[in-house]
């Protein structure tokens, strides 16, 4: 006979739960009530069928419980780890039969819990929509970044640029010899010509549109990584930043997720693999839980005591005009909101592996702190790329726009050999939890192995670690360039969206990266010593490269560039409301000493 799952349909947990393994299993059982299929066993007791659930194999064996699920559930599609972990782990069958009973004694109690968490809906949720805008949206990003890189790839890092990749690569190529490639992974040892760093982000911008459309995505996914991963290693300081390395690590999990198909449609034709999208839900999750730890344990007593956000709107790197107005707020609301920030960094994250309601709202959640984020404050494509990676959460049935199509039967899911999936799993979670005990500062010496692991990957920056403003700057200073042709009368060149004269608003920029804006405002936390890339910039200033002069608002040398250079160091800060209606501005600053001394060209 067909084997038969015999449960008390009389039990609204019971009839979720079986419906909901129904699923997986499809016709390989029959599955009935207690009150329709009883009568067929008498030999089974008909207060068992109340107690617990039986499963009737085809031999006519019987069992009751875990086991009983656990072996309906191995008649289904690589639904047999449930069974071999009941039979083959010491004391799991004891473990799991005592719970089995604890929730049976309690089904009024578990039956509120399940719904919840999975509401009335016991179908198990699919990702076909999801995986498909994760591609193409992580397609977008990258045109973003290519497209934001493109226009000042010249001035960072062209041959008359401020750190030019090809001196770079024939300076250390002899030093790194036959291990350039695994040391400095870029395809720029071939050529690093300015027509060459052209091409490459050309190159990107079209692939990522047309991963954006959803054509060849996943090969379009695999240039476009070794692309970006070419201009991340060359083109250092500039390109070094977190999110940067995010890209990275998304975009290739992208690639597992992407179709080889040349059109993905909206939803995928064929379910992406489990472990996959596993593996974007844990790359989130360490994104976000690693951002509240690491401010925790940097010691900084201003995420202790609730006070960072007094400070943190006016020293952000580059703020908006929003961000203005949030720095005006009551000290009561600035505790408060980083009360908040904190529960959804460091508790939600969780969330993002729970069930289908308290999923969605992690979901929902942190989508609403990147917007408030990206309100105050400019950060590139960070938020942008964090929300892409939410979009992983969301199952089919919360895309009305699509759900009549993801209703049509898919084709077979991909699936990964498990001799391929287990050993993949665990060794990106082994390798980027030692990352992240590193970056939290916990001493703890991970084995060798895990530390040669770390190594091997590092240059390709698959397993990366994250965590912004653990320690929060409480000053802001800024760097003012100026140049004399005198020595004696100093104007100032104005940046694009850095602060500089206290009368201008501070703009939105973001998705855009003005990467030398961003880089100004990591300069003027250290010394000039300690950043030799600001020498070079001055020293651009000083010939006049125009390459350079185009990263710039304004060129206060139009005609030709100033004898003499230096860089003052101000301090900043937002103005109150009563200062701002009086004078219109919006910054006030206080000289505090020169950043870079007078210089000049030695021929000149």
């Amino acid at each position: 006979m067909q084997p038969i799952l015999i449960y008390d349909g009389d039990c609204r947990f019971c009839r979720f739960w079986v419906a909901r393994w129904r699923a997986r299993i499809g016709d390989r059982i029959e599955v009935a009530p207690a009150r329709q299929a009883a009568d067929r066993f008498p030999d089974i007791p008909p207060e068992a069928f109340a107690g617990a659930v039986q499963f009737v194999d085809a031999d006519g064996s019987v069992c009751s419980g875990v086991e009983a699920i656990a072996r309906a559930l191995a008649l289904a599609p690589g639904g047999g780890a449930a069974l071999r972990a009941y039979r083959g782990i010491p004391g799991a069958a004891a473990l799991s039969e005592w719970l089995y009973r604890r929730v049976a004694a309690n089904r009024g109690l578990f039956s509120f819990l399940t719904w919840l968490g999975w509401g009335d809906r016991p179908a198990p949720s699919t990702y076909r929509i999801a995986s498909c805008l994760f591609v193409r949206l992580t397609g977008m990003v990258y045109l973003v970044a290519f497209a934001s890189l493109w226009w000042q790839i010249d001035g960072l890092a062209g041959s008359d640029g401020i750190v030019p990749v090809a001196r770079l690569l024939d300076g250390i190529g002899p030093r790194l010899g036959a291990d350039r490639f695994t040391a400095l992974p870029t395809i720029f040892w071939f050529g690093a010509s300015d027509a060459v760093l052209h091409f490459a982000c050309a190159a990107g911008a079209v692939l990522a549109a047309l991963v954006a459309a959803g054509l060849c995505t996943a090969p379009g996914l695999m240039v476009l990584w070794v692309l970006y991963l070419s201009f991340l290693g060359v083109c250092r300081p500039f390109l070094n930043f977190q999110w940067d390395i995010l890209l990275l690590e998304a975009g290739f999990l992208a690639i597992l997720l992407g179709s080889w198909r040349l059109r993905c449609r909206i939803p995928c034709a064929r379910a992406a693999p489990r472990p996959a999208r596993w593996l974007v839900r844990w790359l989130l999750f360490r994104l976000m839980f690693s951002s509240g730890v690491v401010k925790l344990t940097s010691g900084d007593s201003t995420w202790w005591d609730l006070t960072a956000l007094e400070v943190h709107y006016e020293t952000q790197p580059l703020p908006t005009w929003i961000g203005w107005y949030a720095h005006q707020l009551s000290d009561g609301l600035h505790a408060f909101s980083c009360a908040i920030m904190f529960f959804i960094e460091l508790a939600v994250p969780f969330l993002f592996f729970a069930p289908r309601r308290l999923r969605l709202t992690a979901c929902a959640l942190t989508i609403a702190l990147m917007a408030l984020i990206s309100a105050t404050g400019n950060y590139t494509f960070f938020n942008l790329l964090t929300v892409v990676l939410c979009v992983i959460l969301i199952d089919d049935d919360a895309w009305t726009a699509w759900r009549r199509r993801a209703a049509v039967p898919p084709l077979p899911p991909r699936r990964w050999p498990l001799w391929i999936g287990a050993p993949v799993i665990a060794l990106v979670v082994v390798i980027s939890a030692a990352e992240m005990t590193r970056r939290w500062r916990i001493p703890y010496s991970w084995p060798a192995p895990v530390r040669i692991a770390q190594r091997a990957v590092a240059p390709f920056h698959l397993i990366n670690v994250y965590g912004l403003f653990a320690d929060m700057t409480e000053t802001r200073p800024e760097i003012i360039v100026e140049g004399s042709n005198d020595g004696t009368t100093w104007l100032p060149y104005e940046f694009n969206w850095k602060p500089g004269d206290p009368a201008r608003r501070p703009r939105f920029v973001a998705p855009h990266q003005p990467r030398l804006d961003w880089q100004m405002w990591f300069a003027a936390l250290g010394s000039e010593q300690n950043n030799p890339w600001f020498q070079f910039f001055l020293y651009r200033l000083l010939q006049g490269k125009k390459d350079v002069l185009a990263l710039l608002d304004t060129n206060p040398f139009p005609g030709a560039p100033p004898r003499y250079i230096r860089a003052v160091l101000y301090d900043y800060r937002f103005t109150d409301p009563a200062t701002r209606r009086e004078t219109g501005a919006w910054w006030r600053r206080e000289p505090l000493r020169l950043y870079s001394p007078v210089r000049s060209l030695p021929s000149r």
